[in-house]
């Protein structure tokens, strides 16, 4: 019963509410910036670098065949999550 009256006392204080509003507008930042990198800033850099779509990047390990979608290491993707930091 010690850690149900200690987590009482903390949810009381307040910091559990102060918390989950910190959670819901990072979440929203999040999704802002995410569309802040997609939208403004990477296309620019992307005329920079003659017109080059970074999202598009990426070596095929495996190339398909029949069924089978190939397997590819997509390191534009990472560079993209990169600038969103």
């Amino acid at each position: 019963m010690g850690i149900l009256k200690e987590f009482k006392e903390f949810a009381v204080k307040g910091n559990a509410v102060d918390m989950a509003v910190g959670i819901v507008i990072g979440a929203a930042f999040g999704k802002i910036i995410a569309s802040l990198v997609a939208d403004v800033i990477m296309p620019p850099i992307g005329v920079l670098v003659g017109g080059m779509d970074f999202t598009k990047l990426g070596f095929i390990l495996k190339e398909a065949s029949g069924d089978v979608l190939a397997v590819t290491l997509n390191y534009g993707n990472f560079i993209q999550s990169v600038v969103a930091l």
